[in-house]
């Protein structure tokens, strides 16, 4: 598994903490960036991170912005791309059984670095479900 990572400046630390997370978990990942607190645009980091998982470099992608809902607007608007912004362990789960998500955005300002972990653990370890209603729906989200 090879996970795609990253982040605007609000990001920034929340970021560097999941990389340390992967490097325990021994769980290859690609960073890209940003690679300071400086202010940067959250979008372009999207885009990174997407592109990445749609042409079949990484697995997945985790992206991190202040509140989340940025990066995981940004995220959806490539075909393909199934981002889910994560605040609870219910959403991490449902996000992948039901609706194969394969990108979690986290919100830097409303989860803290044990929270991303254990919300990235059960996205991580949690399979699609499958079913010709989620089928379908997903087909429809990615045809759209």
């Amino acid at each position: 598994m090879k996970i795609a990572i990253g982040s605007d400046h609000r990001g920034f630390p929340l970021k560097e903490g999941l990389k340390k997370y992967f490097s325990d978990k021994k769980i290859e990942f690609a960073d890209s960036g940003t690679n300071s607190a400086e202010s940067v645009d959250y979008p372009d980091y999207a885009k990174k991170v997407c592109e990445a998982v749609v042409n079949g470099g990484c697995d997945f992608g985790v992206l991190v912005c202040g509140s989340g809902i940025g990066v995981s607007m940004s995220a959806n608007r490539f075909r393909g791309i199934r981002a889910v912004n994560a605040t609870n362990n219910n959403m991490a789960e449902m996000s992948r059984r039901h609706n194969n998500a394969n990108v979690i955005c986290f919100g830097s300002d409303f989860v803290d670095l044990e929270h991303a972990e254990r919300y990235l653990d059960i996205f991580l370890n949690t399979d699609f479900e499958g079913g010709e209603r989620h089928e379908r729906r997903i087909k429809k989200m990615d045809t759209n």
